[in-house]
């Protein structure tokens, strides 16, 4: 996933919050909290068409985090907020 290229869903709509942001898919429905600013931030820098590793570096995520960040990444796309770029 690192050297891939991910992006929001068009059908997703991030609310920002004082603990990251909320993420809303109109078309399935789901609610899904980003509880860390440098996740919502990943997540937005995908969306400029780079690859994972590059969100990650781009957003000052320590590489040592970088395995969390999979984690979480990993379930928004489970949860299709992220899709892979065409």
């Amino acid at each position: 996933m690192l050297d891939e290229t991910w992006a929001l869903s068009p059908s997703v709509a991030l609310r920002p919050e004082p603990f990251g942001a909320l993420a809303y898919h109109f078309g399935n429905r789901k609610l899904v909290f980003l509880k860390k600013p440098e996740l919502v931030l990943v997540v937005r820098g995908l969306g400029e068409g780079a690859l994972v590793r590059d969100a990650l570096s781009g957003a000052g995520v320590p590489e040592a985090n970088w395995p969390a960040f999979m984690v979480a990444l990993r379930g928004l796309a489970e949860s299709e907020m992220i899709r892979r770029a065409a």
